[in-house]
């Protein structure tokens, strides 16, 4: 990818990133979210972490968020998983889901919440090696492996926005900073209610997946967007041993 394609890329996704912020109503994230993979696949994780991380940024500078610190943490981070799960790179993936989740139910908290707030997360957990095996050549594949593979990255992505949260908020210790959270009762219907509108988060997340990720990433396939990539991956020089 050129230098300048990949700086307007990153503007754009950027700022899309921030308008679907401002729009955002209705369940306990903002729009953002459904995104976030898209970002991930078209921009890598480096770029893509970038981008989110400038959205998300600017979006609370201009609208103030109480909660500003678990939205610019965790989209960054979960478009990072997705540009790494494209590539077909499943062991960073695995590790941020390892650290946290060992960090979670090490915790008193995460051993008296409820196991079905965090279900999704689990399972997202399992399909981490599973969607980077099936990603990783998206040029030239077919549509049902194309959709399959946006599904389970966009799934995995957005589960892994809650896990960074969940891991700010009880083993980081989050929670004793908001007053929102002061006592473990508060905590623990804050946490439940939100896990159902999560779930409601995960189903949304495929169907955008599948109802704008997959057209636009066969238009990028024909115009061999990813084979660029790969050839530059291709001919970068083997350093010597």
């Amino acid at each position: 990818m050129r230098k300048s394609l990949r700086i307007s890329l990153i503007a754009v996704f950027a700022a899309l990133h921030a308008v679907l912020y401002f729009l955002s109503f209705g369940l306990w994230r903002n729009w953002a979210i459904y995104i976030e993979a898209i970002e991930g696949i078209v921009l890598g994780p480096q770029a893509g972490f970038l981008a989110a991380l400038l959205g998300s940024s600017v979006a609370r500078m201009i609208r103030f968020d109480p909660l500003w610190i678990f939205g610019i943490i965790a989209e960054p981070i979960s478009v990072m998983t997705a540009g790494f799960l494209a590539k077909g790179k499943w062991k960073p993936s695995m590790a941020v889901y390892s650290v946290m989740l060992l960090a979670y139910f090490l915790h008193p908290y995460g051993r008296m919440l409820p196991l079905w707030t965090i279900l999704d997360i689990l399972l997202a957990f399992i399909l981490v090696y599973p969607a980077a095996k099936l990603s990783k050549s998206w040029h030239g594949t077919s549509l049902n492996r194309l959709s399959i593979s946006l599904v389970l990255i966009g799934f995995v992505c957005t589960a892994t926005d809650s896990l960074v949260r969940i891991f700010l908020l009880v083993p980081g210790g989050l929670y004793n900073v908001f007053s929102d959270f002061g006592t473990f009762q508060k905590l623990e219907y804050i946490f439940t209610v939100s896990a159902a509108s999560s779930y409601i988060e995960d189903v949304v997340v495929v169907a955008v997946s599948l109802l704008v990720g997959v057209p636009l990433m066969v238009v990028l396939s024909k115009l061999q967007f990813f084979q660029e990539k790969k050839q530059k991956d291709e001919t970068k020089p083997i350093p010597p041993a």
